[in-house]
């Protein structure tokens, strides 16, 4: 793919940021070098001249130089008397440079772009000697262009190393995203249980990683209760849409009129059974409504032609903290499979708490396991022929509204509802 997008990115800032520090560095180790040389020239120089100083003595007045320092210093040091030469071969083009520094009367330094030269005055009574030394700057330069090119060239080598590192970590650093897309590209949209699994993360993209599989272990979590939702509604759908049809059928073929207040209930029941519903998937059940738990109470056992202890329970008119149409579309999924499962009779029964109204459906069927009483208000869960919606439905409701719910095993059908009280 190239050095593009991110690592392109990345390599490049790198390859940036090392050319900066290196250019530092090799202005910095020239500049130091070109000091350390100076400083080391001029040590030279003042070496040189009280080597030549030693040369020099006065005697009887009169200005004598030793003999033992050889020809080679007559072309690199002067000894000048007064102002004149007295000593050394000049020579051009630093001839008058030398005697200017042999007629001064204090230490002084004068560079050329080729020589160093250095005039210090001698301690000599009643004469005024001037010893001049000069120091070839030409090895101290070809010394310098050749660290300054060494310098360059470890410069351009440490520049492309560090792009080849950078090139080389990047690269195994995105080996988890570029198999993040892979993985994707093959899950398409027919595999939506998959997941990255990319192990414990070991950097910030194996965190991204697990982030990602959160997220869609969040997506497929909202797919699967749309999927219930849908399930949900249709179940309840059926059984108003079951009477009314039934109802219709029993019309056509005896030639009498549905009864008008069948049809208003039916139709009542499957508005308020999908709008609850809804409410309950968006969670806007109204929690500041309430009800007199009474009155839907005794139309349920009206319509079910239930018995117990409904009167005496909810005497004084309890209420409680949900909705009277929450209260309907709880019970009325437990009485639909009371009613299913019982023998012979159904039961309702209040028992009024401090803080909350517990109320009881009872039938005289089967029942629930011990084993099982934890699994019945699960999608699915059925031990007739039928979807394991309705219990499911109920729990949705119910934790919405904050109602509680759960099956009892005693031998006989047995489900316990607890209301909020207001």
């Amino acid at each position: 793919m190239g050095l593009t997008g991110f690592r392109g990115r990345i390599v490049s800032l790198a390859v940036l940021t090392a050319t900066l520090v290196v250019a530092v560095l090799v202005v910095l180790s020239h500049v130091l070098l070109t000091r350390a040389t100076e400083a080391d020239t001029r040590t030279l120089a003042r070496t040189r001249a009280e080597a030549v100083a030693a040369t020099v003595e006065v005697v009887g007045g009169k200005l004598r130089l030793l003999e033992g320092t050889g020809d080679a210093f007559d072309t690199v040091a002067w000894v000048y008397a007064d102002g004149r030469l007295v000593d050394g071969v000049l020579h051009e083009p630093i001839a008058e440079l030398v005697e200017n520094l042999g007629r001064a009367n204090g230490a002084a330094f004068v560079t050329t772009p080729r020589y160093l030269l250095y005039g210090a005055p001698l301690p000599v009574q009643g004469r005024h000697v001037v010893v001049v030394v000069m120091v070839d700057l030409a090895p101290y330069e070809s010394s310098e262009q050749r660290s300054l090119v060494m310098s360059l060239i470890l410069g351009a080598l440490a520049i492309a190393l560090a792009g080849v590192v950078a090139y080389v970590g990047v690269s195994r650093a995105l080996r988890v995203v570029r198999r993040m897309s892979a993985l994707a590209g093959e899950w398409g949209s027919h595999d939506p249980g998959r997941r990255f699994r990319m192990g414990p993360p070991r950097d910030e993209f194996g965190e991204l990683a697990q982030t990602f599989d959160r997220l869609l272990d969040r997506v497929s979590d909202t797919i699967a209760d749309e999927r219930r939702l849908t399930d949900e509604i249709a179940h309840e759908l059926r059984t108003p849409l079951s009477v009314l049809h039934a109802e219709a059928q029993l019309a056509e073929l005896t030639g009498t009129q549905v009864e008008p207040q069948l049809v208003r209930t039916e139709t009542d029941r499957l508005s308020t059974a999908v709008t609850t519903l809804l409410d309950a998937a968006r969670t806007r059940l109204p929690e500041e409504a309430t009800c007199h738990l009474a009155t839907p109470l005794q139309n349920l056992a009206h319509t079910y032609s239930t018995t117990g202890g409904l009167a005496g329970g909810l005497a004084g008119g309890v209420e409680v903290a949900v909705p009277s149409a929450v209260v309907l579309a709880v019970l009325t999924p437990l009485l639909d499979n009371a009613v299913r499962h019982a023998s012979a009779d159904v039961f309702l029964a209040a028992e009024v708490q401090a803080e909350h109204v517990l109320v009881h459906v009872f039938d005289d069927g089967p029942g629930f396991r011990e084993d099982e009483v934890d699994q019945v208000f699960t999608a699915g869960h059925s031990r007739t022929d039928g979807h394991g919606l309705g219990l499911a439905v109920v729990r949705r409701i119910a934790t919405a509204a904050g109602v509680g719910v759960r099956a009892i095993a005693d031998g006989r059908g047995h489900v316990e509802v607890r209301f909020p009280r207001r």
